[in-house]
């Protein structure tokens, strides 16, 4: 896992997003995970949203400028032609961006969201760049997206293989997608909703020690069950116990115990 993996600034209570702003990230991120070649949809929204380009270039940025930025991120996919890729992004992305005096512009129904859009596209591109193309795309994407705390992309990266998955392989499947889907629950400060996944969760991979024997390798997660097996001990004494209702600084002082365990990861061999 890499230094900058290591570094999520998704390891924290995140903001529950309007609901156009969910629907812009989801549809690129489904785009991306059903075709590696559609990855390429997320460099856009990660420079047009970036809040120094926004600062240094307030009426648009121009052309030339957007070009130069996603060369980099466009030639680490495989394409070197960042003018024709953005010509065929604006013709099947119409909602990415508007003109400005100057250039280019993040649309207008980002709203003050759109330095959030940057960092989570951003950071999404960042987790699927390196994984090759091929069969095993799908789980390499769904291991990728749970160690840069992107739980719920994760969450929705695995369900596909969930399923047409049968037998053992299903429940597994299962098992990690309902232990990334605990983690989104935690990012939300929802204590009953991750109590009740991670539950689910340790019934289905306990048999197997979090290790998931899948036919595009195996995913280790043994670790991150243990440290959820954790979690889920505070959660379940603090929601088993109290018998008032917790104020802020109660609930602040729960949730602060489970950001303060380690971050959970996946190995997949």
């Amino acid at each position: 896992m890499s230094d900058a993996c290591n570094r999520t600034p998704f390891w924290q209570r995140q903001p529950r997003l309007p609901l156009e702003i969910h629907r812009f990230l989801q549809d690129r991120m489904e785009a991306a995970l059903q075709d590696p070649e559609a990855r390429q949809v997320l460099v856009w929204p990660t420079i047009l949203g970036a809040p120094a380009l926004r600062q240094a270039h307030p009426e648009g940025l121009p052309e030339p400028l957007l070009l130069n930025h996603a060369a980099r991120m466009l030639g680490a996919l495989g394409h070197h032609d960042p003018a024709a890729a953005w010509r065929a992004h604006l013709a099947a992305w119409p909602d990415t961006a508007g003109q400005g005096a100057d250039g280019w512009r993040p649309s207008a129904a980002w709203g003050a969201w759109g330095p959030f859009v940057s960092l989570r596209s951003g950071w999404q591109l960042a987790a699927l760049t390196p994984l090759s193309p091929g069969a095993a795309y799908a789980l390499a994407c769904g291991v990728s997206l749970f160690n840069h705390g992107l739980f719920h992309e994760s969450h929705d990266a695995l369900e596909p293989l969930w399923t047409s998955a049968q037998g053992g392989l299903k429940d597994q499947l299962q098992g990690l997608i309902l232990l990334a889907g605990g983690y989104h629950h935690l990012q939300q400060r929802n204590l009953g909703g991750l109590r009740a996944l991670w539950e689910e969760s340790l019934i289905r991979l306990g048999p197997c020690e979090g290790r998931v024997a899948t036919p595009w390798g195996e995913v280790r997660a043994n670790a991150a069950l243990d440290l959820t097996r954790q979690r889920l001990d505070l959660a379940v004494q603090t929601l088993d116990h109290e018998k008032r209702l917790m104020d802020d600084a109660d609930e602040a002082a729960v949730f602060k115990s489970l950001w303060d365990l380690d971050r959970p990861t996946w190995e997949l061999a």
